[in-house]
């Protein structure tokens, strides 16, 4: 029986870290064994708000594929890619826009908050507008049938099936309507409390070795009320006890709960507990990484032969998409 195709991507805009990791990549290494999967390092849409500053985004295609590679994504049972590899993607965006409505695109809640949340990229450029439409490009060429998402990109989603719809109405059916396939994300704020942001300096990288990673728990924000050690503290405000909830097990989360509002035991142990646990999670990831890093050509490799395969699919649907436009 023929598996249902999901797609999804990411930017490569920089050092993935644990937010990536428990709100995608985490479902993604899952979702390969029921799912025709094709993954996608979108690098096109990185430059829809970093086209001033594109150096670094070869070498980040690259640092990101080894981090996919490390938490368990299997080129053997995924298509794993590079967006600009495949020029279908450029085309089949192109014919969408002319059939899509400018509204459509002011509509999209995320198009107004990063306007007001990107600090330092003048975003008043058609690509930032389009780059909705290069998403739903992106998920109709494969002819996903669900695109494993976050709760921010729903909407994203809607306008996908909504421009399916169009196009079918317009030219005949050619594009599935995708389903949401909405990805639980746990809350794990920044290592200072505020929204994970790498602008703010406030990630744990998956790459990160662990004595820089131990420092950087050691350095984390704690409930604001406890001053002294003796003072009880609260875990449900702490950053610290937010990433134990995600990353140590009951045992663990129950022991930190209660010394934590008895002051039975004090932040700085706590802080190990937790870098304890981080280790245990990621310290697998950390070494298969390091074997992926020693063999970069074959990072390459995978890569290539992935967009290889993603671009003979997409091809079969500009096929469809030129017959069905009569162009």
């Amino acid at each position: 029986m023929k598996k249902p195709r999901i797609l999804s991507g990411m930017r490569p805009t920089g050092k993935l870290h644990l937010g990536h990791l428990v709100g995608a990549l985490d479902n993604w290494v899952r979702l390969q064994d029921d799912y025709d999967c094709f993954y996608c390092i979108v690098d096109w849409h990185a430059l829809t708000t970093h086209y001033d500053s594109t150096q670094g985004i070869r070498e980040a295609i690259i640092d990101n594929a080894m981090d996919w590679l490390a938490v368990g994504l299997d080129p053997s049972r995924s298509t794993i890619f590079i967006q600009s590899r495949v020029m279908e993607h450029a085309e089949l965006h192109l014919l969408l826009s002319m059939i899509t409505p400018l509204p459509w695109l002011e509509r999209v809640p995320s198009y107004k908050e990063q306007m007001f949340e990107i600090k330092g990229h003048d975003l008043n450029t058609y690509g930032f507008l389009g780059y909705p439409l290069l998403q739903s490009a992106d998920i109709l060429i494969y002819k996903a049938n669900a695109v494993p998402v976050g709760g921010d990109q729903v909407a994203h989603i809607e306008l996908t099936r909504e421009i399916a719809r169009r196009f079918n109405h317009f030219y005949g059916e050619v594009f599935p309507e995708p389903q949401t396939m909405l990805t639980e994300v746990p809350k794990l704020p920044g290592t200072d409390g505020r929204k994970m942001s790498k602008s703010y300096n406030n990630t744990i990288a998956l790459s990160e070795k662990p004595a820089v990673m131990k420092e950087i728990v050691r350095n984390m924000v704690t409930d604001p009320a406890r001053i002294r050690r003796q003072d009880p503290g609260n875990p449900d405000i702490c950053p610290v006890g937010d990433y134990h909830d995600v990353f140590s097990d009951k045992n663990k989360v129950a022991q930190v709960d209660q010394g934590c509002r008895t002051a039975g035991i004090g932040c700085v142990e706590c802080k190990m507990w937790l870098f304890e646990s981080l280790q245990q999670r990621l310290g697998p990831i950390y070494e298969r990484r390091q074997e992926w890093e020693s063999h970069p050509g074959d990072v390459k490799d995978i890569l290539e032969a992935g967009s290889k395969k993603a671009k003979a699919v997409a091809g079969d649907t500009m096929v469809e998409v030129r017959n069905a436009m009569k162009i």
